[in-house]
């Protein structure tokens, strides 16, 4: 007779083989989240983590296997649903081209799959321009809807209003200074900002008038070294830097640059950590060619009739 931890583990096993047979997109009792091996992050875990030194992980993430794939490692602090989805996900030219009712559809499937890692969600272009309030309606919805825990907005002083009126009715709001993608346009392309002193003097400027608004952290992007140190030095929050040199609280990359499935151009800040492209292709290939020679279904693959009734429908009329 089996004892109750072999009969446990048996249970586990099988539950494991008939999760494996059963279909990708048939529902499953096993496809949660993963345990949750740390406590979530908040805003005062980033301010404690800049104290102390550590530096703080950022990831963006587009749909629910991005989503645990952040929450998979404890060491990732933040998961941001970036608007760069638009382009590496929607097929977009461009983040301007993102819509509200798009981010809010993404960041749903982020957070069911999010466990420790503070949720951010960009702002798209033109849900925070026009008006406080209006930012603040659509930054609602975002928390609402697409139950995030915070949301991102790209500029400098001009926005500082807006950051502030949306901290003082309780919403936590990420800054984003440097080279603004939502811009790009008027930046004249993606080009490194805060080179001449008079630039980096602005930006400096900048990133001080957000604090004070109540931003909880600022993103510097595509900046000189010593100006992302130098910001980091002035500033009593947390920065994130990408593109910013090493002396930033933190850094962040886009989900696909990492990972190695993005095709299109890379910036220099750019590191692949991991190569998911060709393995995705070689498995593409692989398939169609089991497909057209005939090897896939296989015999093990494939269900069958009982015998005997395999034999009554050849002998009834069809």
């Amino acid at each position: 007779m089996l004892s109750l931890t072999q009969r446990s583990a048996l249970q586990k096993n099988v539950l494991h083989i008939a999760g494996r047979r059963s279909m990708s997109v048939r529902p499953r009792k096993d496809q949660e989240p993963p345990v949750e091996a740390r406590k979530k992050v908040t805003i005062q875990s980033l301010l404690t983590m800049r104290k102390n030194k550590i530096p703080i992980t950022m990831l963006t993430a587009y749909d629910y296997p991005t989503g645990l794939a952040c929450s998979s490692n404890p060491n990732v602090d933040i998961t941001l649903v970036g608007d760069s989805l638009a382009q590496v996900c929607l097929g977009h030219s461009s983040t301007t081209q993102l819509t509200l009712g798009e981010m809010i559809h993404h960041t749903r499937a982020v957070a069911r799959g999010t466990t420790h890692p503070l949720l951010v969600a960009d702002m798209p272009f033109g849900t925070y321009h026009v008006s406080p309030s209006d930012a603040a309606k659509n930054a609602i919805r975002l928390i609402q809807e697409g139950l995030v825990d915070g949301v991102k907005l790209e500029g400098g002083s001009e926005i500082a209003d807006t950051v502030r009126h949306l901290t003082r009715i309780g919403i936590p709001v990420m800054a984003h200074v440097g080279l603004l993608p939502q811009r790009h346009i008027a930046m004249s392309g993606y080009k490194v900002q805060g080179r001449s002193a008079e630039a980096a003097q602005r930006m400096v400027r900048d990133a001080l008038a957000l604090e004070e608004a109540g931003a909880f952290s600022v993103v510097v992007e595509a900046v000189p070294k010593e100006l992302g140190t130098f910001i980091t030095e002035r500033l009593k929050i947390p920065t994130i830097g990408i593109g910013a040199g090493p002396g930033t609280n933190g850094q962040v990359l886009v989900w696909d640059d990492a990972m190695g499935t993005w095709p299109g151009h890379k910036a220099k800040f750019v590191r692949q950590f991991a190569d998911l492209q060709t393995p995705r292709d070689t498995g593409v290939a692989a398939f169609a060619d089991a497909v057209r020679d005939g090897s896939f279904p296989n015999d093990a693959e494939s269900y069958a009739m009982d015998k005997d009734e395999w034999e009554k429908l050849q002998k009834l009329s069809v």
